[in-house]
């Protein structure tokens, strides 16, 4: 599958609407870009981070809170 799209002024491109149905790309999703350069080609991938859970039906102490509150954010700026 190819299609041709227009880079805007703040260097955005639209991922057409038939590449982000198939590869399941909805709006508010990551994607990953990759620059490879041994074919010189720019690809794009859904980002899909790990959910965040804590286990229920037991008491969760303010550490464990804490510690799966860090790992989350730092996932989020990485």
């Amino acid at each position: 599958m190819r299609e041709v799209v227009k880079v805007t002024r703040n260097y955005q491109i639209t991922i057409p609407a038939t590449i982000r149905e198939k590869i399941g790309i909805r709006e508010g999703d990551y994607v990953e870009v990759v620059y490879d350069e041994k074919e010189n080609v720019i690809k794009i991938a859904p980002f899909r981070r790990k959910r965040l859970t804590i286990k229920l039906g037991r008491d969760v102490s303010v550490e464990e809170i804490e510690k799966a509150t860090e790992e989350f954010l730092n996932e989020a700026t990485s």
